[in-house]
């Protein structure tokens, strides 16, 4: 198979699994209003007029949309290296949590050029910590990493909570004072049609997050070593990669970015750590990755495209109950989860179909270098 065809068929099982999932909501979407007795047409019409047609609604899903990005890609990571990090709840809470104590500690009217990159470093560190725990027991001692996150959330939510409750919560609420130093400013602030909505400049901190993750995966030593531990650990190992050592380095840069979720909200939104600000978007972040088909630039458009339906469950919810907005991100899952090898099946069929329509009688050089190498001969034709 040419360069060519092998990078169209990549797109093709790439793109194909959300596409097939995305009418598949839309079918049952249909039918679930119809149950209600609305016309699915003004439904969806109030969902887009809710989220994309008016720029609070536009500010209201960047927002939910940034910290979905930081959890589906920390789970993207380290699906990359073959491991399934379930504990983004607890790292993003970490990260909140880190930022928080950092802008509490930073003397009031500390400049935001210092303060605010302080904040975040923090966020990172309480995050990347977090995950490190499962990361250095699954190297050192063959624990599973699965079990070893989900019992993380449980422990740092429970020691999150105590924390603020028994020593840092402003009397009668379940949050910290507010941060003396680090907030980041509101967009609505500068552009005054999104005056309102929780969106802040922190979409840009993410936006960058995003391209430097891309660029370390795709484009460095490390991130190849990540990912080739991911695909065949005993291949990887034999090339001379240090499995254990990527291990705990991937785990550890997952919950740095899932940790940085929680500047969103800390930093940007609120301006105070507050116990169970999470709300589940660490583990809503395993479906983003999951449609994102664990690529930075597909975790990105499905964070917009969960954030929409989130959005959009509010915008709709005078016609028809909310929670079929929760109904229809599980169709979404369900149905990636299922075209994907069906949809890989047909790839790989129609591929090999327009391979042998291809004239034969001008084979590739790698095609020559493989038969070479299959008859004994190193030497391909010229």
């Amino acid at each position: 198979m040419s360069d060519t065809t092998a990078r169209r068929a990549a797109l093709e099982e790439a793109l194909l699994p959300p596409i097939v999932a995305l009418a598949v909501v839309l079918v049952i979407g249909d039918l679930l209003i119809l149950a209600y007795g609305e016309a699915p047409g003004a439904v969806w019409r109030l969902m887009l007029e809710g989220t994309w047609g008016n720029a609070y609604g536009i500010g209201q899903v960047l927002y939910k949309a940034t910290t979905l990005a930081c959890t589906g890609l920390a789970v993207a990571v380290a699906l990359r290296a073959g491991l399934f990090n379930i504990g983004a709840e607890g790292q993003l809470a970490a990260g909140g949590f880190g930022a928080a104590i950092a802008g509490l500690a930073l003397p009031a009217g500390t400049p935001s050029i210092i303060a605010t990159p302080v904040c975040i470093a923090a966020a990172l560190l309480f995050g990347g910590m977090v995950a490190a725990v499962p990361g250095v027991l699954r190297a050192k001692f063959g624990a599973h990493e699965v079990i070893v996150t989900i019992m993380m959330n449980f422990i740092v939510l429970a020691l999150l909570n105590y924390v603020i409750a028994a020593h840092l919560h402003v009397p009668e609420t379940l949050h910290t004072p507010s941060v003396h130093a680090g907030t980041i400013e509101r967009i609505g602030s500068v552009i005054p049609a999104f005056h309102g909505s929780a969106v802040n400049w922190s979409v840009v901190v993410v936006g960058t997050a995003v391209s430097a993750v891309a660029w370390y995966l795709f484009r460095t030593r490390a991130g190849f070593e990540l990912r080739a531990v991911g695909l065949q650990p005993g291949v990887a190992e034999y090339g001379g990669v240090n499995v254990s050592r990527t291990w705990m380095r991937a785990l550890a840069l997952s919950g740095a970015i899932a940790g940085l979720g929680g500047v969103n909200f800390v930093l940007g939104y609120k301006g105070y750590y507050e116990d169970g600000f999470a709300g589940g978007a660490g583990f809503l972040g395993i479906a983003v990755a999951l449609v994102g088909r664990n690529h930075p630039l597909g975790v990105v458009i499905a964070a917009l495209f969960f954030a929409t339906l989130s959005q959009g469950g509010l915008a709709i919810n005078a016609m028809v109950p909310k929670q079929i907005v929760e109904v229809l991100q599980g169709i979404v899952i369900l149905a990636v989860a299922a075209s994907v090898p069906e949809v890989r099946r047909l790839v790989r069929k129609a591929a090999g179909a327009r391979r042998s329509g291809m004239p034969t009688s001008m084979p590739t050089a790698t095609e020559e270098l493989r038969a070479a190498r299959m008859s004994g001969d190193q030497r391909p034709s010229a």
